[in-house]
């Protein structure tokens, strides 16, 4: 697929139609994803409008189409882990091997790394050459493997951890600061 120019802005619930399109392949047909049933797009708003103003959404456009997307989550729901994020990103099928996954997550990192937070894990189901590919050219290191954590077409899979130093761990720990204030555009 050719496509004109790339430009990575963040997420609004507008493009929910889109990333529901981009997400739905990974959880009906592989074991990317550890979902059974792809959300439709009232769902994909939902959990990109429920960032709470921490956790970026971000996509890759070209023209007014969607062509992947990337977001971090909460690592953890204790206090003690507000400093570290959880990061994921889709790529759409006729996107993949164009480098676009890898400019979009490197505009996650870097939103992530002006926000403040010291740490991204990444988490990746295995085999994923691809993904593991795309994390460690961005930064990402292997962290350790879960083995046969996950149950999904009819067989177990194993989950691997890869992690990113953002930021120093500086004692006292500085707290992240919203994505509003990181200068991301946001259409």
């Amino acid at each position: 697929m050719s496509h004109g120019p790339i430009t990575i802005r963040a997420a609004t619930g507008d493009d929910a139609v889109e990333i529901a399109a981009i997400y739905a392949p990974f959880v009906l047909s592989g074991t990317v994803s550890f979902e059974n049933e792809a959300p439709d797009a009232a769902a994909m708003r939902d959990r990109v409008e429920a960032s709470d103003g921490y956790y970026p959404w971000l996509v890759a456009t070209s023209g007014d189409a969607v062509l992947a997307y990337a977001y971090a989550t909460r690592f953890r729901d204790r206090p003690a882990y507000r400093y570290v994020v959880e990061t994921s990103i889709y790529v759409g099928g006729a996107t993949h091997g164009q480098g676009v996954g890898r400019l979009l997550y490197e505009a996650l990192v870097d939103t992530l790394r002006a926000q403040g937070f010291t740490q991204a894990i990444g988490v990746i189901t295995l085999p994923n050459d691809a993904s593991i590919t795309l994390h460690e050219a961005v930064g990402f290191r292997r962290a350790g493997v879960y083995r046969e954590v996950g149950y999904k077409q009819g067989r177990w899979i194993d989950v691997g951890f890869w992690q990113c130093e953002l930021n120093d761990s500086t004692i006292p720990p500085i707290e992240p600061k919203p994505f509003s204030k990181t200068g991301v555009r946001r259409d």
